[in-house]
């Protein structure tokens, strides 16, 4: 990312700004992949949204591969795949899962608050959501991990009360599975990530209402 050191002292100037623009741009690469993310997901039909994502996480993985020094672009791969693997199905669903969960787990060595806790958000529904060994890697123990991690990160979150939700209605857990689906309604959306964040809250009132 850095360009070599020139002889010259007046080009060191260019250079030093170097970093920064190439910053910038993957930068806006990444909210790129992020909205048209949160128009996939929100407004295109439940049979487009494969295709959709698909394309979407190939050219994720082609920024990550590009910048693999930043944990940012790996979080959007990894989530974005974690979206695709949910509308595939059979051992494309798990490859694709297992590709997520690689990414994350490497984008959180970069960046241990995991991109204000939305790593561990999308890994706490990889290990819930995944078959358990020898199959695959789903893990309830591991997943309860990354949502408690998420929690301490971002308390009032949407995202990650409403997976705890519904992870911890699963267990039959169904008092603490309350709790936190009230929190996902009360929560906080986020700026950037308003229009999904609003559809997971809708998402908490139905199933507070099951509780």
């Amino acid at each position: 990312m850095i360009r070599h050191h020139l002889l010259a002292v007046a080009l060191g100037i260019g250079i030093a700004l170097a970093p920064l623009g190439s910053a910038v741009a993957w930068e806006g690469d990444v909210e790129a992949l992020k909205q048209r993310w949160e128009q996939i997901n929100t407004q295109r039909a439940e049979g487009e949204r494969r295709r959709a994502l698909k394309s979407l996480a190939d050219e994720a993985e082609r920024l990550a591969e590009a910048h693999p020094g930043e944990a940012q672009p790996l979080i959007w791969y990894g989530i974005i795949e974690a979206s695709h693997a949910r509308e595939r199905s059979g051992l494309g669903a798990l490859g694709s899962a297992r590709s997520a969960r690689d990414a994350l787990e490497k984008a959180i060595e970069l960046d241990p608050e995991g991109g204000n806790g939305s790593a561990y958000v999308t890994l706490g529904a990889l290990y819930d959501r995944a078959p358990g060994r020898p199959v695959g890697f789903g893990n309830s123990d591991t997943a309860e991990r990354m949502f408690q991690r998420a929690l301490e990160i971002r308390p009032d979150g949407i995202d990650v009360n409403f997976y705890y939700a519904a992870f911890l209605e699963d267990e039959g857990r169904r008092e603490e599975a309350r709790e936190h689906a009230q929190r996902a309604v009360d929560g906080t959306a986020r700026p950037d990530r308003e229009t999904s964040d609003e559809a997971l809250r809708e998402e908490a009132r139905a199933l507070l209402g099951t509780l």
